[in-house]
């Protein structure tokens, strides 16, 4: 028997779900939407996301909102650092197993919200600490607030086991 893979490109002959308001489209048939809701999915890699967002959203570029919850990803795919207005990030229930895969978000500006809850890192020494110090920007993390004392012991817990990279010297050679 040959189980199904859902993959991202599905996405382009699916129908959205019907929501509180109604989905306001552009003239080309384009969804002039900020979100992407794609939990509960089982997709394990974000393959061809660009293209696909391409094509379902008008403007891409505008992405405030993705939801990949509840799926099967074990990293965090770089391509969701393309989307610079990023502010809310659902990762809770996938198979993420690295802490260091957080590094990768580090690079969006706006991102303020994060959820990595129900993930292998979840177990991690210090999962909620790294979190913290690596995106010091984000205000909710896995659906609560982040408060001062939050983020007073990770610069505590940053201080006692993030050893500061040394600065390289060059050397001019004649």
């Amino acid at each position: 028997m040959v189980e199904f893979q859902p993959s991202v490109t599905d996405l382009v002959n699916e129908e959205p779900r019907t929501g509180l308001r109604s989905l306001k489209r552009s003239k080309s048939g384009k969804s002039l939407t900020q979100s992407l809701w794609l939990n509960n999915n089982v997709l394990n890699d974000l393959r061809d996301f660009n293209q696909v967002a391409s094509q379902l959203l008008e403007h891409p570029e505008n992405l405030a909102w993705i939801d990949l919850s509840f799926n099967d990803l074990t990293s965090i795919d770089p391509v969701l650092t393309t989307f610079f207005n990023l502010s809310v990030l659902y990762l809770h229930g996938n198979s993420i197993q690295h802490l260091g895969e957080v590094n990768k978000l580090a690079v969006l500006p706006r991102l303020r919200s994060l959820t990595l809850h129900g993930n292998p890192i979840e177990e991690e020494k210090g999962y909620r600490q790294y979190v913290l110090c690596t995106l010091s920007r984000i205000t909710t993390f896995d659906f609560s607030g982040v408060t001062k004392a939050d983020r007073t012991t990770a610069e505590v817990w940053k201080r006692m086991n993030i050893k500061p990279k040394k600065a390289r010297i060059k050397q001019n050679t004649l």
